[in-house]
């Protein structure tokens, strides 16, 4: 083969690769709970009477990375302090407060071919019955809507819990 014709086909080649990467990349939704979210509403709705999910101050942090792990923190910011300073010694009062206020655990998720989210296990929790159980699309429902984020669950027990989440914009 010629030089020229060597060229060309080095060339021909390269732009094929180009096109290529350029083609997945665009074919490849992106992963829409990507980031950071904050709440702004939950709700628990359990024989037909809804009350706040998380008390009068609810607040949360729902956080999903590029490498496909998440952590989750949601409380009750009205939950009274502890009279001691020291987490281990809290009263039996205190204990039974903070635990059925708050919730916190972390692990790995996945997305869809979409960048729909599709499920989740929890690798860690402060509820450690929770420690090593997934959830799939049809247990949890998180459908992102721009910069909101709708999440729906129902408990063991059967209450339906319903939380709206806001993306967290970084300052630019």
């Amino acid at each position: 083969m010629g030089l020229r014709k060597r060229h060309v086909a080095v060339g021909l080649a390269a732009m094929a690769l180009l096109f290529a990467g350029t083609q997945s990349a665009r074919a490849a939704p992106a992963n829409q709970v990507l980031g950071t979210w904050r709440m702004v509403k939950a709700e628990v709705e359990q024989d037909g009477i809804t009350r706040p999910a998380y008390g009068t101050q609810p607040r949360g942090m729902l956080v999903f990375t590029p490498d496909m792990h998440f952590v989750e923190v949601l409380t009750d910011a009205s939950v009274p302090r502890f009279a001691s300073q020291a987490r281990g010694q809290g009263t039996d009062a205190e204990n039974r407060a903070a635990m059925a206020a708050n919730i916190g655990f972390f692990g790995t998720y996945t997305v869809d071919a979409q960048g729909e989210f599709s499920g989740n296990r929890v690798q860690g929790a402060t509820f450690p019955n929770w420690v090593g159980s997934a959830r799939t699309r049809q247990d949890l429902s998180l459908v992102v809507e721009g910069d909101r984020m709708v999440e729906h669950f129902r408990r063991p027990e059967g209450a339906r819990v319903y939380i709206e989440w806001e993306r967290v914009r970084t300052a630019q």
